[in-house]
């Protein structure tokens, strides 16, 4: 990860946890979707965070699926570790082993289920950065999963801690975005992790995209990144409109449940996943694979 004063920018994959029909990780899959992403151009590689099915993989598998992308990319490119927790003690557990396997940085997702207020929340992240700093924390902000939301105040204050370096924000709301943009501090970075509002907010500003998308059209992704960090809004916006169909429909039931069919159906790994995740509807295969189609990736 490059420094605070020089953020990560750019198209950074949610990559998916491949597996085999028994359910078991396929880690040889993992290591072959790297190297695939490398050579698409995809700018940095996030591994077991929501799209990754963290939720159902135990914490065992969770590190080695770290250990395993650190390996792989082989610093080709910047490994994003997955290391939240609605446990703060577990959260610093998981950054701990990334940090010492060699990972780049850590995305830390607002505690989920138990619903911490504002102030525990910024004593989360603080906990984390304090025993974890020197491997750099991504904040997560994803409402719609984990029912507490992190509001504006909370990130400018997370801003100020050492090791707090950016934010995935992943409300879609635009406006919002432009209020972090606007505000946070210089070299502070600004995500999107929603990618049909993705476009929008680097071209407010923003650094980046940490997208479901890129699964499935890494260089299209890596490119509309390239175009509207540049301000090419032209250029940007023409990707844009053809990969609408699966920024919509990659989502049409539960993340990763239509990206791993999509997936499957590409022949870039099984469509495989645990319980109680379930395979994709048969009345919405058709709607996945026409966007893919509309999209010319089939």
């Amino acid at each position: 990860m490059t420094s605070p004063s020089a953020p990560l920018t750019g198209s950074i994959v949610a990559l998916v946890t491949p597996m085999h029909e028994d359910g078991s990780v396929d880690y040889a899959t993992l290591r072959t979707l790297i190297d695939w992403h490398i050579q698409e151009g995809t700018d940095c590689i996030g591994v077991v965070g929501t799209t990754g099915e963290s939720p159902t993989v135990n914490v065992e598998e969770h590190c080695e699926i770290i250990r395993v992308a650190v390996e792989q990319a082989a610093k080709r490119v910047p490994i994003m570790a997955g290391c939240g927790a609605n446990s703060t003690a577990e959260a610093i557990e998981l950054a701990k082993f990334a940090k010492k396997v060699g990972a780049d940085s850590q995305l830390q997702v607002v505690p989920y289920y138990n619903k911490p207020t504002q102030e525990g929340q910024y004593q989360h992240f603080k906990a984390i950065a304090e025993a974890t700093g020197e491997l750099p924390i991504i904040l997560y902000n994803v409402p719609g999963r984990s029912v507490a939301d992190m509001q504006h105040d909370t990130v400018l204050r997370l801003a100020q801690v050492p090791g707090v370096i950016g934010i995935k924000e992943a409300t879609g709301n635009i406006e919002r975005a432009q209020w972090l943009i606007r505000d946070v501090p210089k070299g502070f970075a600004v995500y999107s992790g929603d990618d049909p509002t993705a476009v929008a907010l680097m071209l407010c500003g923003g650094q980046g995209n940490i997208s479901v998308t890129a699964n499935v059209a890494p260089r299209l992704m890596h490119e509309l990144c390239v175009a509207a960090l540049a301000g090419d809004v032209r250029r940007a916006m023409e990707i844009q409109f053809q990969l609408m169909p699966v920024h919509k429909h990659l989502f049409v039931e539960a993340n990763p449940i239509p990206v791993k069919w999509a997936m499957s159906r590409m022949g870039l790994c099984k469509g495989t996943m645990r319980l109680p995740m379930t395979p994709l509807s048969t009345a919405n295969e058709p709607v996945v694979e026409g966007a893919l189609r509309a999209a010319g990736l089939l």
